[in-house]
């Protein structure tokens, strides 16, 4: 008999209280693959399941971790920043966003909160990471927007879509260069801004470095900063905040 179900069989025999049965499934189980221990039940304590960081992990381990969390029953199983030759040599069957670097295998979940996320996307150069912010948003059951091409050289471009960003529940602003497209949508909007930087500039722009002081020390208020790069960490930090009361 499984630990869950012994578990389950002391709730139903009064044994047990089903306060303390959630409270033993949200601490356990984990399965050892030597090189790895996938968590089982991730999605009980935090809401989304365990999500595989493809980068620097060979195919075959990418593999292995994928297959112990869908055997285990997780339906939903994402692989973030994949290679494209490296999806290739994968043996598990995967639907790849190319741009976004998202690799899915199992079910692709539909859309389970009410609200909008929109990502809004300074220049084409930011795409690779607003699409890792969009995906993975969606891949977490939100709808989702996509305003791009609308960084504050052009600021005419930004304001054309100034309805759709006041009707959204939560804003994903994504900008190099000095970053400031987080400021002035901070200063459009009555709802949560997620700035994300990117290392795309020149020189002075020191990989992004520029672009995550200046979202820092945002003056508009509701604009909260996630790393360089780090389009995944702010779509689920979105899909978090999309999901409340939902």
């Amino acid at each position: 008999m499984s630990d869950a179900r012994d578990i389950l069989e002391k709730v139903a025999k009064g044994e047990m209280t089903p306060e303390e049965a959630e409270l033993q499934l949200r601490m356990k189980p984990f399965v050892d693959l030597g090189f790895a221990k996938p968590d089982l039940h991730r999605g009980l304590r935090q809401g989304v399941p365990e999500v595989i960081y493809g980068s620097g992990k060979t195919p075959e381990q990418i593999d292995a971790i994928a297959s112990s969390l869908l055997e285990a029953g997780q339906e939903t199983v994402l692989i973030t920043r994949l290679s494209s030759d490296k999806k290739d040599a994968l043996k598990i069957p995967v639907k790849y966003y190319e741009e976004a670097r998202i690799g899915v295998a199992g079910i692709i979940p539909g859309v389970s909160a009410k609200g909008t996320v929109v990502v809004a996307c300074a220049g084409t150069s930011d795409l690779p990471v607003a699409e890792e912010a969009a995906v993975t948003a969606e891949l977490l059951g939100n709808q989702v927007s996509r305003i791009y091409d609308v960084g504050v050289a052009g600021l005419h471009r930004l304001l054309s879509h100034k309805e759709e960003l006041m009707s959204a529940s939560v804003i994903i602003a994504v900008a190099g260069m000095e970053g400031a497209l987080a400021s002035v949508i901070g200063g459009l909007v009555d709802c949560p801004v997620i700035a994300v930087p990117t290392s795309v500039g020149y020189g002075a722009s020191f990989e992004g470095l520029t672009a995550l002081l200046a979202m820092l020390n945002s003056c508009a208020s509701g604009v909260t900063v996630v790393n360089i790069d780090n389009g995944f960490g702010a779509g689920y930090s979105a899909s978090m905040i999309n999901h409340i009361g939902g």
